[in-house]
This record gives structure tokens, C-alpha cells and sequence, in this order.
């Protein structure tokens, strides 16, 4: 029997941990090959060993501009082709904005907005040529809600979603899919600066989701007909109450 997607090739940003190697791992299961894409060379190196031969590590800092604009001339260099691409990578700042950083709002910014742009900027003539092809973004329920305790997250989100359905109905007529996925709270090292009382709460409370579970819902997304577009799915604990 044939697997989903089996044939296909795919890029996923931000794969060495967290939701980015889960949906690695349900991708590669449903018979995908992936570039592993992230900063972080050791990690990378230490999943690829056990994720066999379907599973290609690329090593890129994408907040280096040079590294950035480099990344989809070197996937297809690897590859020759891209199905899917996963625009997962991202970071997180939050609690009172009085108490952040300047430069860690900088560079959140940076990689939830801007690299975001620009990896899908670069990955669509290769699409439109093809004329087929998914683009996925790692969005949050942040983006659907002015959460209070994390203004310039929520900011980056709110601002990633617009530009996500924007590019949909502009790309839709060369047959390219475009949508986002919206989790609640991810057990992950993205949720290290959470208040730590809002934190110890939401496990106490079995409010977190699984990386695993935003992954089967990609996986949904992207095995749909060709001819339907899952544009956003917001997804949530039972238990969060927001």
C-alpha cells in the first residue's frame, strides 16, 4: 500500500526539536523525504542518525541574512525538487512588554515575520514553475487572540496569519497550497519564557499539547485532494481556557 506521501520531498525550518521534528518524524513516516533545517548542527546531527536515509540535515542560521537568502538554492541543490515546505522555525518573547528586551524583540521579530516572508518568497517561483506545491507556517493561537501575557509574540502571529491568507489567494491559481497551523501551548523549549506560575498552572492542569499532535494535524493538512485548501487550524488543549 502507498504511503501518503510517498514520492514527495519536503523542508522543514526549526527541525531539530519540537513541533519542527515531529512533523519531521510524521513526514518522513508517511513516506516523505525532508531537509532537516535548523541552527543548531549537534542536535541536527543527533536526529538525522536516527531518522535513516530519507532524512538530509541542513545546517543554517536564518538570522544570518547571507545564510537565509542561501537556504532554498541549497535544499534544491540537495534535492532538485520541493513539494512542501514547512516554515516552522520561530522564537518567543514574553510577559509585560515594559520588562522586554529590545534585542530579543528584535530578533523574535525577525524570525516570526520576517524570515518567514522571505523563505516563502524564495520558495514560490520554484512552485509556480512546477505549478503545484504546500506551504505550511507554524502560526499559535496567539494569532487569533491578544493573549495579555505575551503582547509581542502574539504581535508576530497576528501579523504572520495576515501575510499567510494574503499569499494564499494570491498563489492559489498556480495550484500552491498555503495555510497555517494555530497551537495552543506546546510542551517545547519555546515556552521557557513563560511566566513560570502560568507555566506550572498549565501543567498542572494537563493544558499543553503534544508536539506529536500539532504533527498529525499537519499531516492532515497536507494529505487532503489537491483540490481543497485547509487555510488555518486552530488547535488547543480541551482543558486551556482561553
Amino acid at each position: 500500500m502507498a504511503l501518503a506521501l510517498e514520492g514527495k520531498t519536503a523542508a522543514v525550518t526549526g527541525a531539530a526539536s519540537g513541533i519542527g521534528l515531529a512533523c519531521t518524524q510524521a513526514l518522513l513516516a508517511a513516506g516523505a523525504r525532508v531537509v532537516l533545517i535548523d541552527r543548531d548542527a549537534d542536535a541536527l546531527a543527533a536526529q538525522c542518525a536516527g531518522l535513516g536515509p530519507a532524512a538530509l540535515p541542513l545546517v543554517v542560521d536564518l538570522l544570518d541574512a547571507a545564510q537565509c537568502a542561501a537556504m532554498v538554492p541549497r535544499v534544491l541543490a540537495l534535492t532538485g525538487v520541493l513539494d512542501i515546505f514547512h516554515a516552522n522555525a520561530g522564537s518567543y518573547v514574553g510577559g509585560d512588554l515594559v520588562d522586554a528586551d529590545s534585542t530579543a524583540i528584535d530578533r523574535m521579530l525577525q524570525l516570526n515575520i520576517n524570515v518567514v516572508m522571505k523563505n516563502v518568497h524564495d520558495v514560490l517561483p520554484h512552485m509556480i514553475a512546477r505549478g503545484s506545491g504546500d506551504i505550511l507556517v507554524t502560526s499559535s493561537l496567539a494569532a487569533h487572540f491578544p493573549t495579555p501575557w505575551e503582547p509581542v509574540y502574539a504581535s508576530s502571529k497576528w501579523a504572520i496569519h495576515c501575510f499567510v491568507q494574503t499569499v494564499r489567494r494570491q498563489v492559489f491559481k498556480h495550484g500552491i497550497r498555503v495555510g497555517s497551523i494555530s497551537p495552543g501551548p506546546v510542551a517545547s523549549a519555546l515556552l521557557a519564557d513563560w511566566p513560570a506560575e502560568k507555566l506550572a498552572e498549565a501543567k498542572a492542569a494537563g493544558s499543553l499539547l503534544d508536539p506529536a499532535e500539532v504533527a498529525e494535524v499537519v499531516l492532515f493538512m497536507l494529505t487532503r485532494p489537491r483540490g481543497m485548501t485547509i487555510r488555518d487550524v486552530v488547535l488547543m488543549p480541551t482543558q486551556f481556557d482561553l
